[in-house]
């Protein structure tokens, strides 16, 4: 039984590039070989990579994207509106009119190559079972 190491790495010496993972997961592709789609349709991860046959069935991305792409958005749309009502004050329906879709289009933008991210980040660390044992 392999256990975790200090630093993300399994006992048995790999050490998985965790950028490259995490970039491969923003790109919607398995964070293993970078070939294989690692979603089928909008957010459900695959159980295995069709390129590699990557085990990703037990991926715990949990709450953590919802929440990453929250912030993301939020950190882009509140200075963003903050800066049109001190320049130009602009009427209610305005605000609502722009705001409300770009934040929608960001969110719905985001969330997948955020959950990928996190799916990648998960890989690389050997956590949630990506490193031959269970949590």
């Amino acid at each position: 039984m392999q256990t975790q190491a200090f630093g993300g790495q399994a006992e048995t010496g790999q050490d998985r590039p965790l950028l490259s993972a995490m970039w491969k997961g923003w790109r919607k592709r398995c964070p293993s070989c970078g070939e294989g789609k690692l979603f089928q349709g909008f957010s459900r991860v695959q159980d295995n990579c069709p390129s590699c046959n990557e085990d990703l069935s037990h991926q715990r991305a949990d709450d953590a994207p919802p929440y990453f792409t929250i912030f993301i958005v939020g950190h882009l749309i509140i200075p963003a509106l903050l800066l049109l009502e001190k320049t130009s004050q602009p009427a209610m329906w305005i605000h609502l009119a722009l705001w409300l879709p770009l934040s929608l289009f960001l969110c719905l933008f985001l969330l997948p190559k955020v959950k990928g991210a996190v799916v990648g980040l998960q890989w690389a660390k050997y956590m949630h079972g990506f490193g031959g044992h269970r949590d």
